[in-house]
């Protein structure tokens, strides 16, 4: 029997304490926490299909999700109700009716990721579990001119994690820039698709060339290697946030309200 209604949804999320979006046995996940909280508004089981699946310690400001369901709830109802029962870590900011025809993964026409990094000697205290950490003074400049390479569609396997399901390694970059502010180098990548450790395993390699060890051509020829053993040391994953999931705009999904003042 067809659901009566499929609802998406947006959700911010603190990664830390999080072996990663997928439901693994006896592991705390992000999927699984939602769909618990989810099917207690419910009273039944729920389960759910997100935009990306993001790894342990990875955080989200926009991870979109999509759930059926027979039950009649208001769309306030989802939000409150759920948030209810969700940890501090972890929040709904909005809750939609969509057509079926909407999947949150299929339709997604693209994903921004961004990634921090604290660029100073001394290693973060507040900020800590949200920026990753290199104390080594990095070259914007040399970053910036690199990460052109990337732009466009390409065969991404050198920045291929060994466990990817991904069917083919070819995705395009649509954007990517980098800037700083003040202690904080931010790095912005916007993708159709990523494939796993992608965005992680292209940080590690702007090390290299950020602290002069390679020259910004490199990135170009990491590239073309197609072989995850010319490229950089994977960045650690606490530097990491989806930011943003884009859909066509038939779909007409709220914008999610901005996040922490670091990610603005």
């Amino acid at each position: 029997m067809k659901p009566k209604q499929r609802f998406a949804l947006a959700l911010s999320y603190e990664g830390t304490h999080y072996h990663g979006w997928q439901t693994q046995e006896n592991l705390a996940s992000v999927q699984s926490t939602l769909e618990a909280a989810l099917s207690f508004v419910a009273d039944q089981p729920i389960r759910v299909m997100c935009a990306g699946r993001t790894d342990a310690g990875v955080h989200a400001s926009e991870q979109v999700v999509h759930f059926d369901t027979d039950v009649q709830r208001h769309p306030d109802a989802w939000l409150l109700g759920t948030n209810t029962q969700l940890p501090p870590d972890m929040s709904v900011q909005w809750v939609r009716p969509v057509p079926f025809e909407f999947n949150a993964r299929a339709t997604a026409t693209s994903r921004c990721y961004r990634y921090l990094i604290h660029n100073l000697p001394s290693r973060p205290g507040l900020l800590s579990p949200f920026v990753s950490w290199h104390y080594k003074s990095l070259n914007v400049e040399r970053m910036e001119e690199a990460v052109q390479h990337w732009l466009g569609e390409h065969d991404f396997t050198s920045f291929r994690g060994p466990h990817c399901q991904a069917h083919t390694p070819i995705r395009t970059m649509l954007s990517i820039r980098v800037y700083r502010q003040n202690a904080l180098i931010i790095i912005e990548i916007e993708g159709n698709a990523f494939l796993h450790h992608m965005v992680r395993n292209m940080v590690g390699t702007l090390f290299q060339i950020g602290q002069g060890r390679q020259e910004p051509l490199w990135a170009k020829e990491v590239l073309e290697a197609k072989d995850r053993r010319v490229a950089g040391m994977m960045a650690p994953a606490k530097g990491l946030y989806l930011t943003k999931v884009k859909y066509p705009s038939k779909f007409a999904l709220p914008e999610t309200p901005v996040g922490p003042f670091f990610l603005m």
